[in-house]
């Protein structure tokens, strides 16, 4: 199972940021970079080779992994889309713990009751 760290090495983070706003752009969305999945074998590619990224993504309502193809040119960032590994870690993911608890807590606000369905570990 890939390794997922929530600290960005210092190299890595012009590269996670390009590609961040790239993923922004490409769905219309606000997310932040929650983590990095495998950041050992980009670190193994920077900066002489395309790397690839898997980014941990959230925007507050629900989080999500991107994987991504980084080639640094100079100052500039090409990126694209690739294609997830199987058995890694799913696209769709479970909010971080902090950000489900206000969630349940805005939803028992405004309704009488709330049911959660969990099925294979997403809500």
């Amino acid at each position: 199972m890939p390794e997922a760290i929530t600290e960005i090495p210092p190299e890595l983070k012009p590269a996670a940021e390009a590609a961040l706003a790239w993923v922004n752009e490409k769905r219309g969305a606000q997310f932040e970079v929650t983590g990095l999945v495998n950041a050992d074998l980009a670190l193994d590619a920077y900066p002489d080779q395309e790397m690839e990224l898997g980014l941990v993504l959230c925007d507050g309502d629900i989080c999500l992994r991107e994987q991504v193809l980084v080639q640094i040119t100079g100052e500039e960032f090409r990126i694209t889309s690739a294609k997830l590994g199987e058995g890694g870690i799913p696209p769709e993911l479970d909010p971080p713990s902090g950000v489900r608890k206000g969630w349940l807590d805005d939803q028992l606000q405004k309704h009488a009751f709330t049911v959660l369905v969990f099925y294979r570990g997403f809500w």
